[in-house]
């Protein structure tokens, strides 16, 4: 391990302790593969390095928010929207769909069910989660927060 490597279990502190990324991409599965791959960049950028369980978990709630986007909240032509937003101990990931009917739950699904478990996760790996309605058009805004974890 080299200076410039963080260990695995530890968040760099950036020089720079606030950050902003904000994209939109298609309602597609392939712009919800983007949307995770991108903001792994950029957490990586902000010194939340590949290797650590914070880029892990910060990146599987992306995966999970985009999904839920992509197949509860497309509607045909939209977009979905993308924000990460990084302070010195939080990050914020925000995923804006089109779609204004159904309210994101986070509901126990049966065993036999393949699928239904994304908010599930969302809501045992961050700090908290919630949704409220889109304040620039049609559609709702589901976010969470992360805690970092100390780098001492």
């Amino acid at each position: 391990m080299n200076s410039e490597t963080a260990p695995p279990d530890r968040v760099r502190r950036p020089s720079s302790p606030t950050g902003h990324f904000a994209m939109r991409f298609s309602s597609t599965p392939r712009g919800a593969r983007l949307a995770r791959r991108l903001a792994g960049e950029r957490l990586d950028a902000w010194g939340i390095s590949y290797e650590c369980e914070a880029h892990h978990t910060l990146t599987l709630i992306v995966a999970e928010l985009a999904a839920n986007a992509v197949r509860h909240g497309q509607v045909p032509g939209r977009d979905f929207h993308l924000s990460l937003a990084r302070d010195a101990m939080t990050v914020r990931i925000e995923v804006t769909d089109t779609r204004t009917e159904g309210v994101p739950v986070a509901a126990t699904p049966t065993d036999l069910c393949d699928t239904g478990r994304g908010l599930l996760l969302v809501e045992h790996l961050a700090e908290r989660w919630d949704w409220h309605p889109r304040r620039d058009g049609p559609g709702k805004t589901v976010w969470a927060e992360y805690v970092l974890p100390t780098g001492g």
